[in-house]
């Protein structure tokens, strides 16, 4: 807390010099007239009255860009720590950024491929879209961000700039060695630049970290015309520090200790994906959450519903039976989806197949359900089929390796193939000219 400051503004950053030459950053968060509260980032040891000078900068948080970012790791406020020195700026961008325009956005359209066939194929990612993972605390949600920043890609040969913006938030540091060790033996870390906030980093980094990464995926996706994945992880660890400092400054709490404002300060995140009018490039956000308790009514997950356009969802089941990545696609739903696929997109068939394989799987289970009661052996002919068409979508179609990389057309055709285990006649999603160019009788051994 200091007093006697002079037209202090909110969220100014502020240099705090220790004697001995140390010097450490804050921003203010409170004013009360002349007086106000200053969070610092590297915490408040070493500090007293006796032994700092605090000078306020009249600025913002900024961090430097310029497209020399991609291939370099920062922390959360946007510092180098690769070890390969400073970023020469072109310019430096307040990292709360601004709001788009609703009047200035593009409809999303075009698909971003992510070489995973039950999200390329069930659940497709539009440019421009926010599409959340929601995961459990053991799953393996990390190995699939990975997989997705190692194989995203526009997809169809296209030769626009495309590029990756990875935030970790709250990270141990196992975990931000895996990340950094598979993108660079994959080669994916010449397209990608990381900002990491580790476990043991300021909780008040924590809350810069996303606005970082989107500010630099904004100046590369607006003004360099690349369009920018933005994969956040996670946006749980987000909360749980948002919760912590909203608790520190005495602020009434929400559902389950939450502040009354989570939702905003989410949405003032997800908000900025999105296809600006006369630019050329894009941001889409796939955020990465994990469920306390795999409770998808837990604040984080429900209100990120509401904001979002879809989501994935883990399931902890799925996993156990041994399928990767573990994706429960009966919730799972991107809604852009529909005008992202199809003719002129991906392939004239996708949305139909699409529908028929959620579809048929709604009734699988429903199958499994009275199976469990009268045995298997009690089902009719059809019955049986549908369970064997069940079957095979989860250990041929989701689950797959994860190095694997399948380009749309060869997910399709392993629709296809799995839908080639039920009659034509319970293909009733299908339209019938589509039956007569795409349909094929399989069986169980053809796999």
């Amino acid at each position: 807390m200091l007093e006697g400051v002079e037209n202090p503004a909110y969220d100014e950053v502020v240099e705090i010099k220790i004697d001995g030459g140390k010097s450490k950053k804050g921003r203010v968060v409170q004013i009360f007239g002349d007086k106000v509260a200053i969070q610092v980032f590297e915490g408040t040891d070493e500090l007293s009255l006796h032994n700092t000078i605090t000078k306020f900068t009249g600025r913002p948080m900024e961090i430097k860009l310029s497209e020399e970012i991609l291939g370099r790791v920062f922390d959360g406020i946007g510092r180098p720590i690769d070890g390969m020195g400073e970023i020469y700026a072109e310019c430096r961008r307040d990292i709360n950024g601004k709001a788009i325009n609703p009047v200035s956005r593009i409809y999303p359209r075009n698909f971003i491929q992510t070489g995973i066939s039950a999200i390329d194929g069930l659940a497709t990612l539009i440019r421009g879209q926010k599409l959340p993972i929601f995961s459990g605390n053991g799953l393996p949600h990390d190995q699939l961000a990975a997989q997705l920043v190692r194989q995203a890609s526009l997809g169809g040969g296209a030769t626009e700039g495309f590029a990756v913006v990875f935030a970790a938030m709250g990270v141990k540091y196992d975990v931000a060695d895996f990340f950094r060790r598979t993108f660079e033996e994959s080669g994916a870390i010449e397209r990608v630049a990381m900002f990491l906030n580790l476990a043991n980093d300021p909780v008040v980094e924590r809350l810069a970290t996303p606005r970082a990464a989107l500010t630099a995926a904004e100046y590369l996706a607006y003004e360099k015309g690349m369009h920018i994945l933005v994969i956040l992880t996670d946006m749980t660890s987000y909360a749980e520090a948002l919760r912590e400092i909203s608790s520190s400054r005495g602020e009434i709490p929400s559902r389950k200790g939450y502040p009354g404002y989570l939702y905003s300060e989410l949405a003032s995140l997800f908000e900025r994906a999105g296809i600006v009018r006369n630019g050329k490039g894009s941001v889409t956000q796939i955020p990465i959450l994990t469920m306390p308790n795999d409770d998808i009514t837990h604040p984080v997950p429900d209100l990120t519903g509401y904001i979002t356009e879809g989501q994935i969802v883990l399931e902890r089941s799925v996993n156990q039976k041994g399928v990767y990545p573990p994706i429960n696609i009966l919730p799972s739903l991107s809604r852009l989806m529909k005008d992202g696929i199809g003719k002129g997109y991906t392939r004239e068939d996708h949305p139909d197949l699409a529908n028929q394989i959620f579809s048929s799987y709604a009734h699988v289970s429903d199958i499994r359900a009275l199976a469990s009661v009268i045995g298997e052996d009690e089902l009719s002919d059809i019955d049986k089929r549908y369970i064997q068409f069940g079957s095979l979508l989860e250990t041929h179609f989701i689950n797959q390796n994860k190095y694997e990389n399948r380009g749309i057309s060869q997910t399709i055709q392993l629709g296809w193939d799995i839908l080639g285990v039920l009659p034509r006649s319970e293909l009733d999603r299908i339209a019938t000219d589509t039956l007569d160019k795409y349909y094929h009788p399989m069986t169980m051994s053809d796999f």
